[in-house]
């Protein structure tokens, strides 16, 4: 296994919208492994492909406390979204930000897993935030974008301070 490179907003490639996983074959579960790895490290409870510049509709999740509860989804497709719920969210790809974000509060969503069968996962809470958000990175979409355009400039501001200090 091995720790992959994050991609920090605002880098063109988070916006590529990625591709359908074609064959669950080693490699992607070899993707799924090192993604896994780089998530617990970082440390963070979700991971999109795109955001470590594979461009696959593949995520890696784990909101359990004691990291066991490890759920890869290839070419997640949400089914049903239900309610409405707000919730502060971070980025693995955004350090450092943490911004209250509107979505969905339960959800349903058919995936392949690692082993390519395909099963159907229904969701609420935090699963359920981190499955958009994760879905999200996939359309090539970053959570800071669903915020007001004042709070984006005063991110991209604070992002640029925050790269010049580790330059």
């Amino acid at each position: 296994m091995a720790i992959l490179n994050i991609l920090h907003y605002p880098d063109e490639r988070l916006h590529k919208v990625a591709k359908p996983v074609e064959k669950v074959d080693d490699e992607i579960r070899r993707l799924i492994d090192d993604m896994a790895e780089t998530m617990y490290a970082a440390p963070g409870i979700g991971l999109a492909a795109t955001q470590v510049d594979r461009h696959l509709r593949l995520i890696v999740i784990d909101v359990s406390e004691d990291k066991s509860g490890l759920i890869a989804l290839v070419n997640p497709k949400l089914i049903s979204l239900d309610g409405k719920t707000r919730f502060e969210e971070g980025c693995l790809s955004v350090p450092g930000i943490y911004e209250e974000v509107e979505r969905a509060e339960r959800v349903t969503v058919e995936a392949l897993d690692r082993n390519g069968d395909s099963f159907r996962l229904d969701a609420e809470g935090l699963l359920a935030i981190c499955i958009q958000h994760e879905i999200d990175h996939l359309d090539g979409k970053v959570f800071v974008e669903k915020l007001s355009r004042l709070k984006l400039d005063r991110i991209l501001v604070k992002l640029k301070k925050n790269q010049r200090k580790t330059l």
